[in-house]
């Protein structure tokens, strides 16, 4: 069972024990994410990010940092969301008073070095490179552009090649300080651990002291009719993502939808995965997953196209969820239920998953509910909640469509969303 207590600085500190394993995992999550930024600042967050290992006082470089957890064979990294940002370090649990310590140091004390950032400007330029060159990795972030433009929720997270190259370390650390404060912080600590790390968490984590709450840019989506964007790129095989506006973290709906995204695309038994793959041979990759925010959300299918018959392809995609719409079998319900819970299982065994549960239940939600009180909820789905959110989601003339290939008639892509 988890605990959860306030620390003096209003820092929320979520502790998982897990005794049967020999590994912690340290993580802790700020809300602040892309969605905080505008179009002169975009990036800032994840740029941030990557500045927070690059050197302490105490630890004055790279090289010095990633030396002393890799001699002791821990896992480290970090992320930039839309909604939040997180960091972590996972390691033996003999070596748990190390990662407290490097991590505590990492966020309160990193130097934000001028040579530093001008030298990661060009690394982040890569990383978007990188991106754009990946169709697979870039068709999600085109399809968000589409769904969301003109909100903060539809620019990249790693920003544009200008405003990264134009951030100042004024700007960073304005950003940083405004943001990386008590109350908008959640520390999870997930596994084995002892009365003595919790000691040590509570004496190193002094983030600034404050009750600052940061109301969000909130969105509704108001789409009429389809949306579709077209990149023109010459590759053997077409990255098409399709969107459907959805639900936020606490809309009651979520369970519903979940367990339809599961049906329709979430493993290899899927309606999808069989039509398309198995059956017509029109894809390798296929699959429907969620995209959730605070506020709003996305159900996106994604998939790897033959670039020859990518219309046939996407004729048989619209052509499974109309039928989706009048109903799934009581089989198909029962065994996407099973394959939720299993996944579960599994994935919480890790210590890693563990943490990232707790935290950011309670980060985004304020609420956290424990792996059975959710299997609870997605027990109590029936069959008439899923066609209802079939029928809620799925209006094809509404959709957004991104599509990378060798393609720049969008014409074609409308008149397929009719």
């Amino acid at each position: 069972m988890y605990q959860k207590i306030k620390l003096p600085n209003q820092v929320r500190l979520i502790t998982v024990p897990q005794k049967e394993t020999q590994t912690a995992n340290l993580l802790v999550l700020v809300k602040v994410g892309s969605r905080a930024e505008n179009l002169k600042n975009s990036g800032v967050s994840h740029f941030i990010e990557h500045l927070m290992f690059k050197g302490t006082k105490k630890r004055p470089s790279t090289l010095a940092l990633s030396k002393e957890l890799d001699g002791v064979g821990a896992e480290f990294n970090a992320f930039t969301g839309k909604d939040y940002t997180g960091y972590y370090i996972k390691s033996d649990t003999k070596h748990l008073s190390l990662s407290i310590d490097v991590l505590a140091d990492m966020l309160l004390n990193s130097k934000f070095d001028a040579q530093e950032i001008d030298r990661e400007k060009g690394v982040i330029v890569e990383e978007i490179n990188m991106y754009e060159d990946n169709p697979m990795m870039y068709v999600d972030d085109l399809l968000e552009q589409t769904m969301y433009a003109g909100h903060p929720l539809g620019c990249s997270i790693a920003g544009t090649r200008q405003s990264v190259k134009a951030m100042s370390q004024a700007d960073l650390l304005g950003f940083k300080n405004q943001f990386y404060i008590g109350n908008n912080i959640v520390i999870c600590l997930a596994g084995n651990f002892n009365s003595q790390h919790l000691q040590e968490l509570k004496a190193k984590f002094k983030f600034p002291l404050s009750t600052k709450k940061f109301p969000i840019n909130k969105i509704k989506i108001k789409q009429n009719k389809s949306r579709v964007v077209l990149k023109f790129k010459e590759t053997e095989q077409s990255q098409i993502a399709l969107g459907f506006p959805a639900y936020a973290y606490t809309d009651k709906k979520i369970y519903a939808l979940q367990l339809l995204s599961v049906i329709l695309g979430g493993n290899m038994s899927s309606r999808l995965f069989w039509q398309v793959r198995e059956r017509n041979g029109l894809a390798y990759f296929i699959r429907s997953f969620l995209s959730v925010y605070e506020d709003t959300g996305a159900l996106i299918i994604q998939s790897g196209l033959d670039k020859l018959r990518v219309e046939s392809a996407m004729a048989l995609i619209v052509s499974e969820l109309e039928k989706i719409k009048k109903g799934v079998t009581p089989e198909e319900l029962k065994r996407a239920k099973e394959y939720l819970f299993g996944k579960t299982a599994l994935d919480l065994e890790d210590t890693s998953h563990l943490a990232q549960w707790y935290g950011q239940q309670e980060l985004m939600i304020g609420k956290i509910l424990t792996p059975e009180e959710k299997n609870k909820k997605i027990t109590a789905v029936t069959l008439g909640d899923v066609a209802l959110v079939a029928k809620d989601i799925f209006k094809i003339n509404q959709s957004s469509l991104a599509v990378i290939g060798p393609f720049k008639n969008k014409n074609k892509f409308k008149n397929l969303l009719k």
